[in-house]
């Protein structure tokens, strides 16, 4: 029986009503339930997953909406009160209040944050444009985890910023480090000497953990969202970072992280590296470089980047590092051919895909279709942070059901001989992932052993000793579950290629002298070289961005954000328009 509960008036971030969903989906006699803001396209979406009513009509895009499929109506005075006790923590924040102002205005939240260098934005990207250049107006950088925003306003956002001296990291930026303090999805990974640019939020964290773990640390790890290097964006952010972390005296080392950009973008990147006086490593995933050029390293893989960037650190001769994978014994019946990737990190299924194709000399066959990144005879690399599977739903490094889902089926095709996953730990990602997936994983070794299968599976943990999930915990958990864990995502499936018998192997690059270079001026402004020391923030949204923050030293304005003028874009528009005629801007 479908149940309506519509609470006007109460705006909460997406990401807060999809936890609230898990939580309230455990209650027994709760068949299904999902709650979502009032929107028309949320209203399609409750449509689609079976749980639309009448009611919801009544809803605006500022109300927020339960809709339950209960047993009984008794069970409705327990749900309320669950929503209000939950609701009621989040307003409280993730942190211990130091080092947190609270405001419920604009003109409140810049009186707080007059010394705050940041805004950090995760509020619906319908409303991110208008609210990312007012904070542009007040002279803050910013950092914008929301996503769907049109290119078109990321782009005149983005020269806006550039025209003003500031950084627009984003939009769709999930992982940043300033000054050695996480923002978002974040790891905690010590400070140091290397400064790191990317478009893409699991590709530094990968790449920041390993520099971790090898014993080095990072200066600023600066995301510029995914589009930046696409050819309508023209790398805005990224230059102007590279730019930065030129000047900054505590960055020695630079590393540079993307999916292919547009070809003329890496070009003009690659000038822009082989200007500058540091010495520089470059990722551009999917495309392999045969070598070196001097001061200008490009990496093959997220592993290899960051191994780089530490031996230019230590001033070590830059080699591949020697790697013994120690491959079991095993016996996998014919028809056991295929790998299948089950991903949380669209970056690590990426770099997943593209090592499996090498490894196995696939073609490229038909385009692989919607939260795929690899189908191709028989082999799957899937990314489940995809659209396609969080359209309403938590992201899979919050929520485990989906890929728990996906490894029974997968587990159960007796075609299967290895299964890859990642277990990315960091700030906003699920406090204990192994726990969940470890049970089914258990059962699904026994299942194809009983069945006379053998069954592999193969993952890393992307992490450090510093986050708040227990990293060596997380690594037994894995262990104690069957699974072959693996220092970074490259080895992972570079195991997976030696168990098929097709395995890849490192190549030694050599170095050559540096191409030629077209001029170019290299003057960060004041307020580019200003982030890099900023330990003051504006957090608009999400709340649980500031104890990331707070606990790294940071001072943070909380913002409790809503939509103004009934969520109306136009009339958001043209109140903004008139304050600034008010203000002579």
């Amino acid at each position: 029986m479908l149940h309506t509960i519509i609470k006007a008036n109460s705006y909460q971030d997406s990401i807060v009503l999809m936890l609230l969903t898990n939580k309230l989906n455990t209650i027994d006699g709760v068949h299904n339930v999902s709650v979502m803001m009032g929107t028309p396209a949320n209203k399609d979406i409750f449509k689609t997953g079976g749980l639309y009513t009448d009611e919801l009509e009544k809803a605006s895009s500022n109300d927020m909406v339960i809709v339950l499929d209960i047993e009984d109506d008794s069970l409705i005075d327990q749900v309320l009160s669950e929503i209000n006790v939950f609701l009621e923590e989040q307003t409280k924040g993730g942190g211990d209040g130091a080092g947190e102002e609270v405001a419920k205005t604009w003109d409140k939240a810049f009186e707080l944050g007059k010394e705050a260098g940041v805004a950090v934005f995760s509020i619906p990207g319908t409303h991110a444009a208008l609210e990312i250049e007012r904070a542009l107006d007040e002279g803050k950088h910013v950092f914008c985890f929301s996503d769907n925003v049109a290119i078109e306003d990321e782009k005149r956002l983005k020269e806006k910023a550039h025209e003003a001296g500031l950084l627009l990291m984003g939009p769709d930026c999930g992982t940043g480090i300033i000054n050695g303090i996480p923002v978002a999805f974040t790891n905690a990974v010590r400070k140091g000497k290397i400064g790191v640019v990317g478009a893409s939020g699991t590709g530094i964290q990968e790449v920041t953990t390993i520099i971790h773990k090898l014993g080095g640390g990072v200066t600023n790890a600066i995301g510029t969202g995914g589009r930046d290097l696409k050819e309508e964006i023209g790398g805005i952010t990224l230059k102007d970072s590279i730019m930065t972390l030129e000047k900054d005296p505590n960055t020695e080392v630079i590393v540079v992280i993307s999916k292919p950009p547009a070809p003329q973008v890496r070009d003009e990147v690659l000038n822009l590296l082989r200007s500058i006086s540091k010495p520089a490593v470059t990722i551009f995933l999917g495309e392999k470089p045969d070598a070196h050029e001097e001061n200008l390293y490009r990496a093959y893989t997220l592993e290899e980047a960051a191994q780089i960037a530490v031996q230019l650190l230590n001033k070590e001769a830059v080699t591949p590092r020697k790697e013994s994978l120690n491959v079991p014994a095993h016996t996998l019946k014919p028809e056991q051919k295929y790998v299948k990737g089950l991903y949380s990190g669209g970056t690590l299924a990426y770099e997943a895909a593209m090592l499996i194709k090498e490894g196995l000399h696939l073609s490229e066959g038909e385009h692989a279709p919607e939260g795929f990144i690899l189908k191709n005879q028989g082999h799957e690399i899937i990314d489940l942070g995809d659209d396609i599977y969080t359209q309403g739903k938590p992201h899979p490094m919050i929520d485990p059901t989906k890929r728990k889902e996906m490894l029974e089926e997968v587990g159960k095709d007796p075609e299967t001989a290895i299964i890859l996953l990642d277990v990315v730990l960091g700030y906003g990602s699920h406090a204990n992932m192994a726990q969940e997936l470890a049970p089914t994983i258990k059962e699904l070794k026994v299942q194809a052993k009983n069945q006379g299968r053998e069954l592999f599976v193969i993952g890393t943990v992307v992490g450090t000793d510093e986050d708040t999930q227990d990293i060596h915990e997380q690594e037994t958990i894995m262990k104690e579950a069957g699974v072959i864990l693996c220092d970074s995502n490259a080895q992972a499936v570079r195991m997976a290629l030696a168990i098929l018998e097709h395995p890849l192997t490192v190549e030694v690059k050599e170095v050559l002298p540096q191409s030629a270079v077209t001029p170019v001026s290299i003057a960060p402004s004041e307020a580019m070289l200003a982030l890099l020391t900023n330990q003051g923030f504006i957090n608009i949204g999400l709340r649980s961005f500031s104890e990331a923050i707070t606990n790294h030293g940071g001072k943070v304005v909380q913002y409790d954000w809503q939509p103004i003028a009934g969520g109306n874009i136009t009339l958001q528009k043209a109140l903004q328009f008139l304050k600034k005629v008010e203000l002579g801007k």
